[in-house]
């Protein structure tokens, strides 16, 4: 039964029984984490046999000639910029191969807005009130990366198709405004693909900043979940054609395809931007590491070898996926309590709890031995305006302990959502 429609009495007997249920759980005393999107370790044992490909009697030398345990080549090596050219699809010559970290090269992407600055404009930090789009809900670690440096931060609001970007193209105007956050396919946390439209208005942007830029994140853009994935709508050649190479700078890694602590991650930028990258990195270092580039690109080959490790993968994940969406529907679907996404990809859930609940929810999982992604974690500064909405990752307990995870979730949505409707009565 709804339990907006519920009578005062019978809420009280479901409450009554929900807190013994609680109680039940809490003696188990589970150590269980859905906190955040990690691969779980039969994910990582996928690429176990990569680890044998460069060893102390393999061939250490790359296609173009280089001793990849030498110093050089600082843009990364041309087979593993072609790879991730295709990852991402925009032109080889445009990537630069970081390390192990996408986020780390988006950290330094915004410092170098912040000191030396994009389009012959000042520095962002010499700027004043300079401010961020973060469509929300969205990626915490990207939100916090703004943060870090100060910028004020801009919460946006997604839609079915991607951020509201009437709102956007309202709020470009202003020529504080030096960027947005973008996940544009399997969104984190939605799992939102935007759509054509909403990519080409993107690409199509006449912001008042000359130094705005698009910050397009490719983090899920081969992690499908269904043999049916979503379409994205390629932003490079929609900016190219709308006369916008510079807008955008767009990153990837493997964090989630490989090893996400040995991985390799890569950055594209417009002819422009990639020139005051190149010399931003050439600065930082004159030997990246090429052997694990190797390694990647020994064992991944090309673009359809991506796409067949990434099958191995989705046949681990999607039963994750299907056993939360399943235990979703049978516990809260019809209760007017909750909602949530079914994404074809990605690596979350997202689920808006009722307004002012979240916070309650994830106390409530966490006392019973189950640790969430913090409430409010989606939103800019942590701030989530209607307490309700909660990111749920199933990719890394066993699916077992994730039954058992989901379980207690749907139990604690149930009780907190009884306790608010008993407390405004």
């Amino acid at each position: 039964m709804d339990f907006l429609s519920m009578p005062k009495p019978e809420l009280k007997r479901t409450y009554a029984k929900l807190l013994e249920q609680y109680r039940r759980f809490q003696e188990q005393k589970l150590d269980l984490n859905m906190a955040r999107g990690k691969p779980g370790a039969d994910q990582l044992n996928l690429s176990a046999k990569m680890l044998d490909l460069v060893n102390s009697s393999a061939e250490m030398i790359s296609e173009s000639g280089n001793d990849c345990r030498n110093y050089g080549v600082p843009l990364g090596l041309p087979e593993m910029r072609r790879l991730m050219a295709e990852l991402m699809e925009v032109p080889a010559e445009n990537v630069l191969i970081g390390g192990n970290s996408s986020l780390n090269l988006m950290f330094d992407t915004v410092s170098c807005g912040m000191t030396q600055g994009f389009s012959g404009c000042e520095p962002w930090a010499r700027q004043k009130n300079v401010k961020f789009l973060c469509p929300s809900p969205g990626y915490d670690r990207h939100f916090a990366v703004t943060e870090y440096f100060g910028l004020d931060l801009i919460t946006v609001p997604m839609t079915k198709d991607g951020p509201d970007m009437d709102l956007v193209e309202d709020l470009v105007k202003d020529s504080a405004v030096k960027g947005i956050w973008c996940v544009p396919k399997y969104q984190n946390p939605t799992g939102i693909t935007f759509s054509d439209e909403t990519v080409r208005r993107l690409a199509g942007l006449k912001p008042a900043a000359k130094d705005f830029r698009i910050f397009w994140d490719n983090a899920y853009c081969v992690h499908d979940l269904t043999e049916t994935p979503d379409h994205l709508l390629n932003l490079w050649e929609e900016c190219k054609r709308q006369g916008n190479e510079n807008l955008a700078f767009f990153f990837a890694s493997t964090s989630k395809i490989t090893f996400p602590g040995a991985g390799i991650s890569a950055v594209a930028a417009g002819s422009a931007d990639f020139e005051a990258l190149k010399k931003r990195y050439s600065r930082q270092t004159v030997g990246p590491d090429k052997l694990n580039q190797l390694r990647h690109v020994r064992f991944l080959k090309n673009i359809g070898g991506v796409r067949a490790h990434m099958a191995r993968q989705r046949a681990l994940l999607a039963p994750k996926f299907a056993a939360v969406l399943k235990k979703l529907k049978e516990e809260l679907a019809g209760k007017g309590i909750a909602c949530w996404t079914e994404p074809h990809g990605g690596y979350f859930i997202s689920v808006d709890v009722m307004e002012g609940c979240a916070k309650r929810v994830v106390a409530l999982c966490s006392q019973a031995g189950v640790k969430l992604t913090g409430a409010g974690a989606t939103y800019p500064y942590g701030k989530d305006p209607k307490d309700s909405n909660i990111r749920i990752a199933p990719s890394f307990p066993p699916v077992e302990e994730l039954q058992q995870a989901i379980d207690l979730f749907c139990l604690c949505t149930k009780l907190a959502a009884a306790e608010q409707l008993l407390k405004n009565e």
